[in-house]
């Protein structure tokens, strides 16, 4: 599974929103200046956040984006089901019955295994957490 780089952004921008006080609407221009991001490739990567619940916007003059959740409650997860969906590290876990040899096959337990693993650690960060790490000296890598 690779991360496609609107996900990476959209990260990158839930973190952002996430630094500023809470409540606070985010001008579209300062997540594009600060992140490195367009401002046509911010909307269209921010949509599938907005229709999830995570953020929120306003338009016209005191228009831009906030997150709809607390920081504590919006984990890494969340973003990458808004964006790319449920993660499947193998089609044949995608849906029961998609595999053939899902009964019998010894690899297949090892997927499951892996999957639950990721899936438990990017839900174990917050971005109320990862702001807390920033503020630590930790280095976020994100691109």
């Amino acid at each position: 599974m690779v991360i496609t780089r609107a996900t990476e952004y959209a990260i990158r921008a839930v973190l952002f929103m996430a630094m500023q006080p809470s409540g606070t609407t985010v001008l579209k221009k300062d997540i594009c200046r600060e992140q490195g991001i367009t401002p046509a490739f911010l909307t269209k990567i921010l949509q599938p956040l907005i229709k999830s619940g995570i953020v929120g916007s306003h338009r016209g003059v005191r228009g831009g984006f906030y997150l709809n959740k607390s920081a504590d409650s919006i984990t890494l997860l969340d973003v990458i089901k808004a964006e790319e969906g449920s993660i499947h590290l193998n089609l044949c876990l995608e849906e029961v019955g998609t595999c053939q040899r899902e009964t019998h096959c010894p690899v297949h337990k090892v997927w499951q295994e892996a999957r639950a693993g990721l899936v438990e650690t990017l839900d174990g960060y917050t971005f109320a957490r990862l702001v807390k790490m920033a503020g630590q000296g930790h280095t976020l890598h994100l691109p």
